[in-house]
This record gives structure tokens, C-alpha cells and sequence, in this order.
């Protein structure tokens, strides 16, 4: 063991034997040894003759305490000294009490303490060990801990380069999608625009031979009109005049009335109004075969291009106390609990049922008439949905879904999404995207969303239409 130094056999020497730390308001029994005021005192409490010295165990005969003033100096200046010494030590840390560099660490307290701490009451109990092992235990540790978090590190560095790609992938996938648009419609726009111009073409001519005829007959008519006219003012006049002078000429007058049969106008030829009624055929065809593709296009579109199923209730999945139709298209609430197998695939606690069909991939929707039901609940669900017992209605619990609840419409997410609906929906569009994994809600009767949950992983996944019940209620699934 080293020598201790002579700062240290001074700090030793300044200690009181009671306490083992530094002296404080040290005093002088009759023996000669000092002690700290308050040990002394607690030393003695109790007894009123014959006190004993703690050190030398030498019976004193009064108790007279008298202040160790000199010693109180000498501690005064080794505390300095000791602050001093940790100083020019290279700037360690010291204990502002002891004036002692902070050596020890105290594990329970987990923090450097000094010689003098390691003596004093508040750390005698404690497990103390040396600064250097304190502080190599904990570098182990910490570099534990650093090859952990630099593993994480890792993953999520490769994770967001993953991810970056994957995105690259999409937007150039978006992109040709984008061209692939353009370019169809564009093509689409030429084509209707030249059928247009043709069509306008066509109607052109007809227009102009129609007003041709027209403007003939029209000219032809006037002259004819004219001329008669002028056989009637003298006719007119001639029947006015007296017999002798009436029939002068009669016979060539009334030769002039009976060639005055004026010629019947030109009629539009069978060939040109066999053509407008061919022309009006095919146009009548054109417009209706245009209007049949805007709405198809149309109803694709806000559909998101989903295939519309029919689905079918699976009744092997059916709790015992819901009631199925015999086309297995609806289902209700029933007052009695039937006994029914088993089946590991049966809901046996929820009010639920599946549909027959399942998904794994494209885009599908399908309709569900909930009426004026006030307790039920529509969506998908995973193929591996827990059957029994309670279930979470959420996507943790591998449920995707809507409720109406009493007034209240809410989207089962954890916790609950409240729906402020302008109506009260009738029927409900349920659309499914297994690639994206997106489920959406819609008012089949005028289109308007009511809910989108964001995008889940739904790979390798089956899905399948889900459906719960509650009292008085019933859906149907609409064809």
C-alpha cells in the first residue's frame, strides 16, 4: 500500500474519532482529545458523573467542553491546502465540503464523492468504488449501447434508402402513367374532333341544298304570284264593266283564266330527305353511343376504376344469435341465441359475420343498404381476424370500418373518429385497394365520402367484407 501523503495524514489527523469526518466546532474534553461539539454531547446524553472519554476511555469527572479554537484554525488551513492541492492537480473536481478532490463514486447516489463523504453518515452505507473501475464498468455499458443504437442506425439508413427508391420507382411509374393519359386523350380528342368536323361537314351540304331548293321555289312562287295578280286586277276590272263591253273579248279572257293555273313549288327530292333521315339515324346512334361512354367513363372514375362485386355472408362465420337470409344476401339481429357447431372459424362473442369472398389483390367496392338501423358496423376485415372472444374493432385489431352508434357515426380507429355526416347514409360504398392498402367509405346515394383510412399493409394478406349487428338492426347487401 502507498504512503499517504502528507495533505492526507493531516485530513486523517483532522478527523474527529466519533463522526470519522473533518471536525466541526471542535472542543477539548479534560483528557486532552477533541471531539465535534455534537458527537461529544450525543456521546454523553444521559449521563450526569463519570463521563468517559470515547478515545482513551478515561473517566472524567466533569463535563466542561471547551472550544478547540487552534484546531479549528488548523482545519481552516488544511481544507485550504487540500483545495489548493486538487487545483494544481490538473483542475479536478472537489467536494465543496471537505475541500478534498472527488475521487470515489458512491454506485447508490451515482456520483463522485470524496474521502471525507465516504467517512460522513450520509455515504457509510454505501457501496463506493474507485472513479477509474466506476468509470470503466460504465464505458462497457455505454458502448453496449452504441453498438445497439449504431445498429439501429443502420436499419433505418436502409430503411429510407429503401424507401427513397421505392418512391423513385413509383413516381416513374406515375410518370408513364401520366404520358400514357395524355397521350390516349389526346388521340381520343383528335378522333372526336375530326368525327365532329365530318359530321358538321355533312350537315353543311344538306343545308345548302335545302336552302337552294328553298330560294327556287321561293323565286318561282313570287313570279307565279305576280302574275296572277295581275289577271285578277283585270278580271276585277272587266267584271265591272257593262255587258256590251264584258263580253268584247270574252273568249280570249277567259282562255287567259283557264291557262292561269300557277305550277306547284319544287318538293325536296325522296333521295335528300332519305339522306337527312339516314343522316339523323346515325347521329341519334352517335350521340347515344358518346353519352353511354361519358357515363361509363364517368362512373369509372369516381369509382377509382373498382371492380363491383356481389358479395355472399359466409354462415360458418356467423354469430349464433345473427339470422341470414336464404340467398345469404342479408342479415339480422335475432332474439334468440341458436345452438350451433363449434366452428373454430365462428364468432363466438361479437355480433359478426364475413362475406364468402376475400382479396388479395386490385381495386374492389360493393354496397350495403344499413337503412334506418341505428347499432351497426360495415368494413373488411383480415382473413386471420380473432374469432373468439372480444375483439378490437380497429385496424390493430385487423379491422377496417364505420359504425352508427345511436345519432353517433364514427370510423373505428383507436380511439374513435368521429363523422360530422350532413345525412344520415342509407347505403354505404365500401372500396377496397390491396395494393395501396386503402379503405374508403362512400354515400352510395350521392357520392359523397365519409371516410378514408390511411394506407395499411396489406400484403400477403386476405381480405374480406366484414359486418356486425346490433339490436334492431340489418343490412342488406345491395346487387
Amino acid at each position: 500500500m502507498a504512503a499517504e501523503s502528507p495533505l492526507e495524514s493531516l485530513q486523517n489527523e483532522a478527523a474527529c474519532s466519533i463522526c470519522r469526518e473533518l471536525f466541526q466546532d471542535p472542543v477539548v474534553i479534560g483528557c486532552g482529545h477533541s471531539f465535534c461539539r455534537v458527537c461529544i454531547t450525543q456521546c454523553w446524553e444521559g449521563s450526569d458523573t463519570n463521563f468517559t472519554c470515547p478515545q482513551c476511555r478515561e473517566t472524567i469527572q466533569q463535563r466542561n467542553l471547551r472550544p478547540n479554537r487552534q484546531l479549528a484554525n488548523v482545519l481552516d488551513i488544511a481544507k485550504g491546502l487540500s483545495f489548493q492541492a486538487a487545483k494544481g492537480a490538473g483542475g479536478e473536481r472537489v467536494c465543496g465540503e471537505h475541500q478534498e478532490t472527488l475521487k470515489p463514486l458512491c454506485e447508490e447516489d451515482q456520483t463522485p464523492i470524496s474521502v471525507g463523504c465516504d467517512r460522513s453518515r450520509a455515504h457509510r452505507a454505501h457501496t463506493v468504488v474507485a472513479m477509474e473501475e466506476a468509470a470503466q464498468e460504465y464505458k462497457e455499458k455505454i458502448q453496449a449501447h452504441l453498438e445497439t443504437l449504431r445498429e439501429e442506425r443502420e436499419k433505418l439508413l436502409g430503411f429510407k434508402v429503401t424507401g427513397e427508391g421505392k418512391t423513385r420507382e413509383y413516381l416513374i411509374q406515375t410518370q408513364a402513367e401520366r404520358q400514357k393519359i395524355m397521350s390516349e386523350f389526346q388521340q381520343l380528342r383528335q378522333f372526336l374532333e375530326e368525327q365532329e368536323r365530318l359530321l358538321l361537314a355533312q350537315l353543311e351540304k344538306l343545308d345548302r341544298k335545302v336552302v337552294t331548293i328553298q330560294n327556287d321555289n321561293v323565286s318561282k312562287l313570287s313570279e307565279e304570284i305576280s302574275c296572277l295578280s295581275e289577271l285578277i286586277s283585270e278580271l276585277e276590272g272587266k267584271y265591272q264593266k257593262p255587258a256590251t263591253e264584258f263580253l268584247q273579248d270574252f273568249r280570249s279572257t277567259l282562255s287567259r283564266c283557264e291557262a292561269g293555273k300557277f305550277q306547284q313549288p319544287v318538293e325536296i327530292s325522296p333521295e335528300l330527305e332519305k339522306r337527312l333521315s339516314d343522316f339523323s339515324q346515325e347521329n341519334i346512334v352517335l350521340m347515344e353511343t358518346l353519352r353511354e361512354f361519358k357515363d361509363t367513363l364517368l362512373s369509372e372514375l369516381e369509382t377509382g376504376a373498382h371492380r363491383q362485386v356481389t358479395v355472399t355472408l359466409d354462415p360458418d362465420t356467423a354469430h349464433p344469435q345473427l339470422v341470414l337470409s336464404e340467398d345469404r344476401k342479408r342479415v339480422r339481429w335475432g332474439h334468440t341465441q341458436r345452438y350451433l357447431p363449434g366452428d373454430p372459424e365462428r364468432f363466438d362473442t361479437e355480433l359478426c359475420v364475413l362475406g364468402c369472398e376475400g382479396f388479395t389483390s386490385g381495386r374492389h367496392c360493393w354496397e350495403v343498404e344499413v337503412g334506418d338501423g341505428k347499432r351497426w358496423a360495415v368494413g373488411v376485415a383480415r382473413e386471420s381476424v380473432r374469432r373468439k372472444g372480444w375483439i378490437s374493432h380497429n385496424p390493430e385489431g385487423g379491422i377496417w370500418a364505420v359504425q352508427r352508434w345511436g345519432r353517433q357515426f364514427q370510423a373505428l380507429t383507436f380511439p374513435e373518429t368521429p363523422l360530422p355526416l350532413s345525412r344520415v347514409p342509407r347505403r354505404i360504398r365500401v372500396s377496397l385497394d390491396c395494393e395501396w392498402g386503402q379503405v374508403a367509405f362512400f354515400d352510395a346515394d350521392n357520392e359523397a365520402p365519409i371516410f378514408t383510412f390511411p394506407p395499411a399493409s396489406f400484403t400477403g394478406q386476405r381480405i374480406r367484407p366484414w359486418f356486425w349487428v346490433w339490436t334492431g338492426s340489418r343490412l342488406r347487401q345491395c346487387c
